[in-house]
């Protein structure tokens, strides 16, 4: 698997529309700590994302 296919599939299992075959895929050829570090970083931008919302809405 590549860094394209690691995101995408991050980005699928985040929004909860990961198919059964890409997820299978993931489990026989993805590297847990690769899934690890994309979802990590893929939540650290959600919340700072959900934060400059916040700033730009409040005063």
């Amino acid at each position: 698997m590549n860094l394209k296919n690691t995101i995408a599939s991050v980005a699928a299992a985040f929004f909860g529309v990961q198919s059964d075959k890409n997820r299978e895929r993931d489990f026989s050829q993805g590297k847990f700590s690769h899934f690890v570090i994309v979802g990590a970083i893929a939540v650290v931008l959600f919340v700072l994302a959900l934060i400059a919302i916040v700033n730009m809405v409040l005063p």
